[in-house]
């Protein structure tokens, strides 16, 4: 299975969480997000960034992740009815803590909160399987600047 991050092009060639606190993990939480396409990724990096910063270089890494990868999956139906809004942060961030802390399963999937219907993958870096997952290759990317 292929994913893609869009990150800054100094850290592209690092599979690495960050430990900021995101929608599915509190602060010092090491996760990293993937979505399962580039237009995917590239939508999620709009919301987030919210037009700073995206004049400068990113690329779009595309990772391979086993195909038979354990994977646990959030369905959106299991949520609260608002839980896509910035005042669910925590029921989702309760989730994605416990799935981490667990190391149950390599890989997150869990719904978009910008595009219904489509998903994100957050990997976990401290499974013991997170040494199949290997970059294929990261390539430059421009976000359009109609856009921005």
């Amino acid at each position: 299975m292929v994913v893609y991050r869009i990150t800054l092009t100094k850290w592209a060639d690092s599979l690495a969480g960050s430990g900021f606190p995101a929608r599915w993990n509190s602060k010092g939480v090491y996760v990293i997000y993937t979505a399962e396409s580039r237009a995917l990724a590239c939508l999620e990096n709009l919301v987030h960034r919210s037009g700073e910063g995206l004049n400068n270089r990113f690329s779009v890494i595309e990772i391979d992740v086993p195909d038979n990868a354990s994977v646990k999956t959030v369905e959106a139906e299991s949520l609260p009815d608002q839980w896509h809004h910035i005042t669910s942060y925590p029921v989702c961030r309760k989730i994605g803590d416990s799935w981490a802390e667990s190391g149950s399963t390599l890989l997150l999937r869990v719904p978009s909160s910008v595009i219904r219907d489509e998903h994100n993958i957050l990997i976990n870096p401290a499974h013991p399987d997170f040494e199949q997952t290997k970059i294929r290759k990261a390539i430059p990317f421009r976000f359009d600047e109609r856009l921005i």
